[in-house]
């Protein structure tokens, strides 16, 4: 079992912790803000985020961050990529991708825990199982709003290059917050 990056590189105090959590809350509703407005889902920088902080913070934490930007929305915080947030969100053709952010958060931070993050092959496919996650929850809940045919054509296909991108610059702030927190250990 490895630790995670955030508890390699920081003290494992509890004040730590809760500050993560919440820069993690703030990292999150900055990324749903930066967005490709698309039907009926729009293109966020969201799921890069929730990967990397899965990675970064490891299971445990990883899932309490999201589990609190999910709280924060679910009161009616306008944490999410739209204007309004609240139960009625989550019914919405994105309430299968934000709850597949947590699973996802959980996935991708076990493998952290297991050394995944460590090198840049398994990070990229820890980070790729990551977005399969979360789009298996979309792609779900869609098919329940819309059918299977039309979910796929609006919640994953036009998604495709856009993931790769998110995949690939996840893995490069993962390898290279690590590259960092080695050069720090050793000055």
């Amino acid at each position: 079992m490895h630790f995670p990056l955030l508890s390699e590189a920081f003290p494992r105090t509890m004040a730590v912790k809760i500050s993560a959590v919440v820069l993690g809350t703030l990292l999150l509703t900055a990324s749903a803000k930066v967005q490709v407005p698309f039907w009926p889902v729009p293109m966020t920088m969201q799921t890069a985020v929730v990967l990397i902080l899965g990675m970064a913070y490891g299971w445990r934490l990883g899932a309490a961050t999201v589990a609190l930007y999910l709280m924060q929305g679910l009161a009616g915080l306008p944490v999410f990529a739209g204007p309004l947030a609240g139960p009625a969100y989550f019914a919405g053709p994105t309430g299968g991708y934000l709850v597949g952010f947590l699973a996802a958060a959980v996935a991708v931070g076990v493998l952290a825990e297991r050394g995944w993050d460590r090198t840049w092959g398994r990070a990229a496919v820890a980070m790729a199982l990551g977005h399969a996650v979360i789009f298996a929850f979309g792609v779900a809940w869609l098919s329940v709003l819309f059918g299977a045919e039309k979910a796929i054509a609006v919640g994953l296909a036009p998604f495709w290059a856009a993931t790769l991108l998110k995949t690939a610059l996840g893995v490069v702030v993962v390898k290279a917050a690590w590259t960092l927190n080695e050069r720090g250990g050793k000055a």
